[in-house]
């Protein structure tokens, strides 16, 4: 048993691995030089990329729920950006009743504010601003994270797939897709991904305390009242 295993073929060992080259083919097309620069540049590759792997899959898993939940956010804070109808609607209403009551009673004729109640005097506050502003970066943000993500899973695909050719062949294009990984600063960008990420969790965080304390004031200004 133990012979049999000191037998065994060492597969780190390209020597014995590859069969050697012929005199001056050296640096030929199938030359041994080649395969062993492949087998080698495929065993880094696969050790890096696992791990880019991982952690774009819960970055991009992450970055769709936290997206889903902000929109949900959004599209209910993003109606204070503009006119409600129906409360004008409502307050007209209650102008003409108002009008007609004063009619059939004889009283003195106030002249209604429509234009006031129509809306024409509109301003948005300045939470509400603050609040939309962030949620709408927040959101930006973390769909920009996603779309990147998504792009750098697919060149990774593309630089793990094995070239074809021959072995030189292989090995030119393997040293051509890692330089331009590094030309276009992958690396980099994959560790910056998680730093966008903290950046939209951070403006949601923010928006949502201004949003509870706007809304913690205006019950207080309630039971005020009372």
């Amino acid at each position: 048993m133990s012979l049999g295993r000191l037998d065994a073929p060492d597969y780190f060992d390209y020597e014995r691995k590859y069969p050697p080259d012929k005199e001056f083919t050296e640096m030929g097309p199938t030359a041994r030089v080649w395969m062993t620069y492949n087998d080698e540049a495929t065993k880094i590759a696969v050790e890096v990329v696992e791990d880019w792997r991982e952690g774009l899959d819960m970055l991009l898993v992450f970055a769709a729920i936290f997206s889903a939940v902000v929109t949900n956010f959004v599209v209910q804070t993003c109606q204070n950006l503009q006119v409600n109808y129906s409360k004008v609607t409502a307050t007209l209403i209650l102008e003409l009743i108002k009008l007609e009551y004063a009619i059939a009673t004889g009283d003195k004729l106030s002249s209604p504010s429509l234009l006031d109640a129509a809306g024409s005097s509109f301003r948005s506050q300045k939470n509400d601003l603050w609040v939309n502003g962030l949620w709408f970066s927040s959101l930006g943000l973390s769909l920009s994270t996603a779309l990147i993500t998504v792009l750098v899973k697919q060149w990774i695909h593309q630089y793990m797939s094995v070239p074809s050719g021959t072995p030189r062949d292989q090995a030119r294009t393997r040293q051509f897709r890692n330089d331009s990984f590094q030309k276009w600063h992958v690396p980099l960008m994959i560790g910056l991904l998680p730093v966008f990420m903290h950046l939209s969790l951070g403006m949601f965080l923010l928006g949502l305390v201004i949003y509870l304390c706007q809304g913690a004031g205006s019950l207080e200004r309630t039971w005020s009242r009372r």
